[in-house]
């Protein structure tokens, strides 16, 4: 497997006193490097704006937030409402993959509700806490997402693609030790990038991985970056852009579970090119 090494530019603790706020899983970064859209595991979306001191980020405020509803208006309760991936197309159109009650859906803007893609039976079989927390958009519109727990027979990661029309299982990525996929993204580059978590007695370890998926069948890949234990939280979202110096970057959000003893944090890498 090759590596390129990712450099640490900054992390940020970010505290709010809204009840709702915590459970980040997921982000979505502006071209600007300012605006994000992120979503928690509890059916907020919300939008912020993002301050730095040069390359550190000094300060982020909330902008908006709202609840994620049903295609009826309804909220969203228990493991109904288990948001964990989102992914922006380039039109602006807004998808949020789910866990528990395992599905990708659309979300609407106007009115907050979602609607929910056709699924294949293979969505049916996966682990109640352990299928889409990635979710990426190619593009082409083409959304693509894993299971966080559930390996294909020869011990990979199925990764199942949304043509606009049905599902299929293009290709499958290989699996590295005991790091799960917990995050996905295509940065302007085209190329795919993987956030993976192994959690340990010593807290987290952060993995991420691209891959060029126009050669067909993708092998190992590029590891970017892989943390020890306790370098950065429970990092779960991650965002691929490029500052207007025309370096890539990746922020990252760590989901807190809602637990004190842990935080909710962004961090930002540069990335080789």
């Amino acid at each position: 497997m090759d590596t390129a090494k990712a450099t640490f530019l900054s992390s940020y603790s970010w505290h709010h006193t809204s009840p709702w706020f915590g459970g980040l899983s997921a982000l979505e970064m502006s071209e600007n490097g300012r605006d994000m859209t992120l979503l928690n595991d509890r059916g907020i979306i919300l939008t912020a704006r993002v301050s730095r001191n040069g390359a550190t980020v000094s300060n982020i405020d909330i902008t908006s937030s709202a609840r994620v509803l049903s295609s009826k208006g309804e909220t969203l309760r228990g493991v109904a409402g288990d948001s964990e991936g989102m992914a922006i197309s380039k039109d602006g159109s807004v998808y949020i993959s789910f866990e528990g009650i395992h599905r990708i859906a659309r979300y609407n803007r106007g009115d907050n509700t979602t609607n929910v893609l056709l699924h294949p039976d293979a969505f049916k079989q996966m682990a109640g806490n352990g299928s889409f927390e990635s979710l990426a958009i190619d593009d082409s519109g083409r959304l693509y997402t894993m299971p966080e727990k559930g390996l294909t027979a020869d011990g990979r990661i199925p990764v199942y693609r949304w043509s606009g029309r049905a599902w299929s299982q293009p290709f499958s990525l290989p699996k590295s030790g005991k790091f799960l996929p917990v995050g996905a993204d295509f940065g302007p580059d085209g190329r795919f990038y993987l956030l993976e978590r192994a959690a340990g007695f010593l807290g987290f370890r952060t993995q991420l991985r691209r891959w060029d998926l126009s050669s067909g069948m993708p092998e190992d890949g590029t590891i970017l970056l892989r943390t020890r234990s306790g370098t950065h939280d429970n990092l779960e979202g991650v965002s691929i852009w490029r500052d207007a110096a025309g370096q890539l970057r990746a922020t990252m959000v760590a989901d807190d579970n809602f637990l004190i003893i842990q935080q909710t944090e962004l961090v930002e890498y540069t990335l080789p090119d």
